[in-house]
């Protein structure tokens, strides 16, 4: 059987996990979905960052529709969302960054995917859509996370016309990060990997989560929960370690293992 996904490892403790079904659109299939889930499962322990990026001239069409026919049967379909539903958590919530690399057409839950990464870098070729409408399957779960990246009335947009947006619209709209030439995707993604992957494990680790906890709370209770999460960020090793290398005016020297205490 044809792997649906490849790892490169790069220097720096990067990780490029690949879709690798150009033939299938790399459809979100639920064996796609599996494989994705179990190399960043994988990988996590020893990356720094992961990049997830695509062969083909399509980053990801989406759930393949095929296995979503009434033949497959409800229990069939359950699962197919259930594992989609625990592969957008995983992105969000593995500790190290996950960046994704558009090159393409990203559509519906291949959108999700992108909406679901904690930066995305897309050609200026790129396009962006949740077209479930036009095949009377509302994008629902696309929604959850598009709604999370972009204004309401822009994902609504998206969501009940189907009709795709540009990359620099996707960009404008906050739906990705940066837009490059299409020649220049991949060198510019893996700089800036590079850039992130120079900061502590630890402290992107910490970080990370601490800003998902807060972006679910108000206001007030964000602060005191950042303002928590400082005084503890503190009690790491790697930041008075990096705080005493700014005072010296040199380059620290990051552990290598995660959460690492001071003193």
């Amino acid at each position: 059987m044809q792997a649906l996904t490849r790892v490169i490892r790069l220097e720096s403790g990067i990780r490029n996990i690949i879709l690798s079904n150009p033939s299938k659109r790399n459809a979100l299939s639920l064996a796609m979905l599996e494989s994705l889930h179990k190399d960043i499962q994988r990988e996590k322990e020893d990356a720094r960052v992961i990049i997830l990026s695509a062969e083909g001239d399509v980053f990801s069409s989406g759930h393949n529709l095929k296995e979503l026919t009434s033949t497959e049967g409800s229990s069939h379909h359950t699962r197919v969302f259930e594992m989609c539903n625990e592969l957008m958590g995983l992105v969000q919530n593995v500790p190290v960054p996950v960046l994704a690399q558009v090159r393409g057409l990203a559509t519906a839950a291949g959108c999700q995917l992108v909406a679901s990464c904690d930066i995305a870098v897309a050609a200026d070729t790129a396009r962006f859509a949740t077209p479930g409408v036009k095949v009377g399957l509302f994008c629902s779960t696309p929604g959850v996370a598009l709604g999370r990246s972009v204004p309401r009335k822009i994902a609504m947009k998206m969501l009940l016309t189907g009709e795709p947006i540009s990359a620099q619209e996707a960009y404008l709209h906050g739906l990705v990060s940066a837009v490059v030439p299409e020649a220049d995707l991949e060198k510019e993604t893996v700089a800036l990997a590079r850039k992130i992957s120079d900061s502590s494990h630890s402290v992107l680790s910490f970080g990370k989560a601490c800003f998902n906890k807060q972006m679910k709370l108000d206001r007030e209770e964000a602060y005191r929960l950042a303002g928590n999460a400082m005084v503890d960020n503190l009690r790491f090793h790697d930041a008075q370690e990096g705080i005493q290398a700014f005072v010296e005016k040199r380059k620290p020297k990051w552990s290598h293992t995660t959460n690492t205490v001071h003193g």
